[in-house]
């Protein structure tokens, strides 16, 4: 059995094991467009340029006639049965002769970190992983595909890199020992390169309920591989309010349901309920659904280090110019908890919705917050509550109990006559209090007195 039979039966098992691996994509072999310059493979009669100063392997399958080739100080080049390369006469090719010379692309431009260079073994239509789980996790195999060359930068920085085991040029890799070997010979130079380390754990996830991926710390670098392509900035959501998941680089539209379970929840068959029970239905045809187990923080009274520190995570990311279709799933989830959670192993379950799409997009059944019926909603309620506050104000001035004075109502002027009278005896210079200058105390103008008889006479 050859090595490409070898890698699909290991990946047959890897499958009965309910093992999952990523396979890496990208490629160093001479006869891919993507590694040249002007994105095509060199014509007949024309001038090969690699740098000078990097180390590559490259797969020849085909034989290629040029006219000159600038080659790496050191690398190699691995011949098919078939392939070779011969000199050309530059009059019989004018449509490359005249051209500039065909460079091959840096090959350290590939990066164990960046999520878009590798593929997953059991991707199935409607699922997606979040960017940090794109990446090998710890329990994951990888496989590097034994018909084509690679190159492959471990990184930005010293970190080790730890999977479940590493298949490289047909042989796979269980123990660190035999990995290290076949890095630090010429061949693993060749292909590997970088400060970073890789090592190996046989152990594979037991746990029905899933393993946490465990690249949270490397999530950094993830995301500046991912991004460097568009100036490290994500591109803006669609709606508003969106939401960004554990392991996701950028803001989406949709939802996430978060669920937290017992012993017997098990991830897989709760991941073929969803694509079984809800996937196929019509009207979420257009969404895309991720699902693993992810750290949880404690929350407010929780000690740390109990048990409950994960939780499922449940991502429903919209994918068509019309929105909604997320929340009525992930509404139709909390239903079926409610109904089977028992049942599944689920103890309960929380949502959080993205808002309403940007520049007056369709939004056909959102209902989350920020919606148009939840705003609806909210002004019906605040309307009922201010009614039922006038109708309680009037009920308590009917009854007596509450009363107002009007603006233009004075208060009472005091009724029956005055309490004190003036005696003229007293009544002297000395004996007066002065009001300040300008002003009459209202209280001292009395205009209640009586003639003694006695004075009045000695007056006339």
């Amino acid at each position: 059995m050859g090595a490409l039979g070898q890698v699909l039966l290991w990946l047959q098992l890897c499958v009965l094991t309910r093992a999952a691996y990523k396979i890496w994509v990208p490629n160093t072999d001479f006869d891919t467009a993507a590694n040249w310059s002007q994105n095509r493979t060199p014509c007949a009669g024309a001038a090969v340029e690699f740098s000078a100063d990097k180390m590559v392997s490259v797969l020849v399958q085909e034989r290629h006639s040029i006219t000159s080739m600038l080659l790496p100080l050191d690398g190699e080049f691995v011949l098919a049965s078939e392939a070779g390369f011969s000199a050309a006469d530059t009059s019989s090719a004018l449509d490359c002769s005249a051209g500039a010379a065909a460079l091959f692309l840096d090959p350290d431009r590939f990066s164990w970190y960046d999520p878009r260079l590798w593929r997953s073994g059991d991707a199935v239509h409607g699922l997606f992983s979040v960017d940090a789980e794109r990446v090998p996790c710890h329990h994951d195999d990888v496989v590097f595909p034994p018909d084509v060359s690679f190159r492959v930068g471990l990184g930005p920085g010293a970190r080790t890199m730890r999977v479940r085991s590493v298949w490289a040029l047909g042989q796979k890799y269980t123990l660190n020992e035999d990995l290290a070997a076949f890095l630090e010979s010429r061949a693993g130079r060749l292909r590997f390169h970088g400060p970073g380390a890789l090592s190996v754990d046989p152990e594979a996830c037991v746990d029905p309920s899933g393993c946490v991926c465990g690249n949270v710390e490397v999530q950094p670098w993830i995301c500046a591989a991912l991004l460097q392509p568009l100036g490290s900035r994500c591109p803006s959501a669609a709606c508003h309010d969106a939401l960004r998941p554990q392991g996701q680089c950028c803001d989406l539209c949709g939802a996430i349901v978060s669920l937290t379970h017992g012993p017997a929840f098990d991830l897989e068959q709760y991941r073929a309920r969803l694509l079984q029970n809800f996937l196929t239905l019509p009207q979420y045809q257009g969404l895309q659904i991720a699902v693993s187990k992810v750290p949880r923080p404690p929350r407010l009274g929780e000690a740390t280090g109990t048990e409950a520190d994960t939780e499922i995570q449940v991502v429903l990311a919209e994918t068509g110019p019309e929105m909604g279709s997320a929340g009525r799933l992930a509404r139709s989830l909390l239903a079926d908890v409610a109904e089977h959670g028992v049942a599944l192993g689920i103890l309960s379950a929380t949502l959080r919705e993205s808002g309403v799409p940007l520049g007056g997009g369709s939004a056909a059944g959102m209902e989350g917050p920020g919606s148009p019926v939840g705003l609806a909603g909210a002004v019906v309620a605040a309307l009922l509550l201010l009614l039922l506050a006038m109708a309680g104000v009037l009920l308590l001035h009917r009854r007596g109990r509450l009363r107002w004075r009007r603006s233009d109502e004075t208060a009472p002027a005091l009724a029956g006559p005055p309490l004190s009278f003036h005696n003229p005896l007293f009544n002297v210079a000395g004996s007066v209090e002065l009001t300040p200058a300008g002003q009459v105390d209202a209280r001292n103008t009395s205009q209640s007195y009586f003639v003694n008889p006695v004075f009045a006479e000695a007056e006339a």
